[in-house]
């Protein structure tokens, strides 16, 4: 792949509206835009802080399960990388106010027939005492 390949101003602002679309339903549990979000197939991944699903029927399922997100949590040091048109990672750390850890996301989206969707996701929380940064 070529350099000039990489983060394409339009691609970049595609993968930003539908993660920006995507943090909004998660703040709001909306779950059939989260669903939607997700690639409707068994191998979309979904590692979350307590649980695993693979396969868009258990996403949901885990989906339904977890405890909402702090409607007021806030998003820093988001890094979209897009790779040609069809293809983007989106890491981000979030903090909510009933927390005192640090949360991380990572997601792989891929640009489908029907939208940009997420193919594999992961999410981790950090104690803030022990975090090193190296950037």
């Amino acid at each position: 792949m070529s350099p000039d390949q990489i983060n394409r101003a339009e691609v970049v602002a595609e993968v930003r509206a539908a993660f920006e679309q995507y943090e909004a339903a998660l703040k709001a549990h909306d779950l059939a835009t989260l669903d939607a979000y997700f690639w409707d197939d068994p191998r979309v991944l979904r590692y979350g802080t307590a649980e695993l699903a693979q396969g868009a029927e258990a996403v949901r399922r885990s989906r339904r399960a977890m405890t909402p997100v702090h409607p007021q949590r806030k998003l820093q040091n988001t890094l979209i990388t897009t790779f040609g048109d069809d293809s983007a990672s989106v890491c981000t750390e979030f903090a909510a106010p009933d927390s005192a850890q640090l949360g991380r996301q990572t997601q792989t989206w891929v640009r489908f027939a029907q939208g940009w969707k997420i193919v594999a996701a992961h999410v981790s929380l950090v104690d803030t005492q022990k975090l090193q940064r190296y950037c």
